[in-house]
């Protein structure tokens, strides 16, 4: 079973090479995807959880319905062996070689929390974070990630900055989300071949930007213009009154911005030119949004989403089968919908909420595929449901690595009938799915052990969402520059 597998089990028909393909364009399929990334999704087995994973443990009867209904494999964004990012990721699964295309996340970052980036400008994916003055060294990445109230008034205090000795030069400063933002630096003569400022770990130097290449006068230049950005915004923010009062209350302070990921706007063809399908995504983490922007891909707006561990999961589903109903402004084929959260409690080591967010997933799921099947019933187009990851981060690392993560799609009659049928469908609540609290411990499911999932139902014999079943599946191990050609076998197949 080693090979690529992108049409084992799915009916691969035409323009899964990877092209427009024969009939391909904005609804030329009978058939629409609704496709949920769910970030950070793979782990690997603890000993906190018995040897299992967080997806083995936490019973999820939406995400085994759907592994239940289709065809599984195990996927590599990138390639085996690559801890990758979750940029370079989202640009592999859609469909763009990130190696020899990707120049740094900055312009991501920036583009989604609604900056421009134009050609020649730099762009930085950045932290408000902690400095401790006497050493010079980032105490802490990560001020505080519930950051939205004083976040905006801080970037508004740094936006359109003068530059002592750079008088050309433009700065520009957008909140993006949690202790996030996105800055751009305009002006005669930028390279974005430089390093950042940031330490990378917490307890080391704050770092000077330098030229990767000493002998590229452009990334000289721009190594000693980034500098005095860095010194001016702590010197505007060491004076704030934001940072005085959380002085005041014993908070971390937000003294000092990380100018990470120093990259330009990437210029390629677009996700419809290239792809033949027309797509939105629902994304309120900026860097997918500005994945999503440079791939000329619509981005939602969408209440109640904010990418992180408040977010409204139920809103997500809402605004996706919104988009693919029959009739939608747009005519789009496929819907994106991101979940970030789930990739953060991975990076904060916490296994409990993990699971319990990976069962809210879960319930996500069952409400879009409810609202789809109700646009199904009504008009006779039918819809294909996708889910997997853009990379794996265990909460015994607390980062991103290697493993491949699972994959698994289906035709949503498939699925409506792995979840028990219309009448069960029927009795899914569209009620907003409650987050779960950070500090809560794991659902009494969880934590007594995964419910027996059904039976197979369609595709291969897989009948459950995890790191383990899904070695087991059709579509065998494969390269996420596969997915969009195996959507595309889904929509485009007579």
């Amino acid at each position: 079973r080693g090979g690529a597998g992108a049409g084992a089990g799915a009916g691969a028909g035409p323009g899964a090479g990877g092209g427009a393909g024969r009939g391909a364009g904005p609804g030329a399929g009978r058939r629409k995807v609704a496709w949920v990334l769910v970030d950070g999704l793979g782990d690997v087995g603890a000993a906190a959880l018995g040897g299992r994973t967080p997806l083995q443990a936490a019973a999820s009867p939406g995400l085994d319905a759907l592994a239940a209904a289709g065809v599984s494999g195990l996927m590599d964004p990138v390639a085996p062996g690559i801890a990758c990012g979750s940029d370079t990721a989202h640009l592999s699964l859609l469909g763009y070689e990130p190696r020899g295309l990707y120049r740094g996340r900055g312009a991501f970052e920036s583009l989604g929390a609604g900056l421009r980036v134009d050609a020649g400008d730099i762009a930085f994916k950045c932290n408000f974070a902690t400095l401790c003055e006497a050493s010079g060294r980032v105490t802490a990445r990560r001020a505080d990630r519930h950051f939205d109230a004083e976040g905006p008034v801080l970037c508004d205090a740094l936006d359109d900055l003068q530059l002592p000795g750079f008088p050309e030069c433009r700065v520009r400063v957008r909140y993006a989300t949690e202790h996030r933002c996105g800055v751009v630096v305009s002006g005669p003569g930028l390279s974005d071949q430089i390093s950042g400022t940031d330490p990378l770990r917490d307890g080391l130097p704050l770092q000077e930007p330098r030229a990767l290449d000493p002998a590229d006068a452009a990334a000289e230049h721009t190594a000693r213009v980034v500098a005095v950005v860095s010194e001016r915004m702590t010197a505007v923010l060491k004076g704030h009154p934001i940072n005085a009062e959380r002085a005041r209350q014993g908070k971390p302070l937000a003294n000092v911005v990380l100018l990470r990921g120093c990259g330009g706007r990437l210029e390629v063809p677009p996700f419809e030119k290239r792809h033949g399908l027309r797509a939105c995504m629902v994304a309120p983490t900026k860097i997918i949004a500005g994945v999503g922007i440079t791939l000329g891909i619509d981005v939602l707006d969408c209440p109640g989403a904010t990418g992180d561990y408040r977010t409204d999961l139920t809103a997500k589903a809402r605004a996706i089968s919104a988009a693919l109903a029959p009739g939608a402004p747009g005519g789009y084929d496929l819907g994106f919908l991101h979940v970030k959260a789930v990739d953060d409690s991975g990076h904060d080591g916490n296994y409990a909420l993990k699971m319990n967010l990976l069962r809210a997933v879960g319930e996500m799921v069952r409400q879009l595929a409810r609202l789809l099947w109700l646009h199904q019933q009504e008009t006779g187009i039918e819809y294909v449901l996708c889910c997997t990851g853009d990379h794996s981060t265990p909460a015994a690392f607390g980062d991103h690595s290697h493993e491949p993560v699972p994959f698994t799609v289906a035709h949503l009659s498939s699925v409506v009938q792995a979840l028990g049928g219309e009448e069960a469908l029927g009795g899914v609540s569209l009620e907003a799915v409650q987050m779960p609290p950070a500090d809560a411990p794991a659902t009494a499911a969880a934590a007594g052990g995964r419910r027996a999932p059904g039976p197979p139902v369609a595709g291969d014999a897989v009948c459950a969402f995890d790191e383990v079943a899904a070695a087991e599946g059709a579509l065998g191990r494969f390269l996420g520059a596969g997915v969009v050609p195996l959507l595309k076998s889904f929509v485009l197949r007579p």
